[in-house]
């Protein structure tokens, strides 16, 4: 799989930012029966439950992290992220696959990012590193 990355907001409406450390692994489950979004991601924790959503508008969205919209087909009924960065009222993740958790259980290797090329510069201003 691809990288994927997803915002994770709505924290304020469970237990705000403390259940979210770097590097933890949380539950990502489509929420059926949603009746406000029909691409609701819930976001949880094992004993806890829900603690947040995928962001699934265009203001709660991160630029380079794909909606709830975008990643619903894209999964199956569940995936797990892992928390890769926390701001102030949002945390990025990165969406991995349910066999590579569930088979490691806590022990989830942490996934090597893909990085792009960096694309080649043309023209005067590659001269001089930009």
């Amino acid at each position: 799989m691809k990288n994927i990355f997803i915002t994770i907001t709505g924290q304020n409406h469970y237990l705000g930012m403390k259940p979210f450390k770097v590097g933890r692994i949380v539950k990502i489950v489509k929420d059926v029966e949603n009746p406000h979004d029909d691409e609701a991601i819930r976001v949880e924790l094992p004993f806890i439950d829900t603690i947040g959503y995928v962001a699934n508008s265009t203001n709660t969205v991160f630029a380079g992290t794909h909606s709830a919209g975008r990643l619903y087909e894209k999964i199956g009924e569940y995936a797990y992220a892992q928390v890769m960065f926390i701001t102030h009222s949002s945390v990025i993740a990165l969406v991995l696959p349910p066999e590579l958790v569930e088979e490691n259980g806590e022990d989830a290797p942490q996934v090597e990012i893909e990085r792009p090329e960096p694309e080649k510069q043309t023209g005067p201003l590659a001269k001089i590193g930009f």
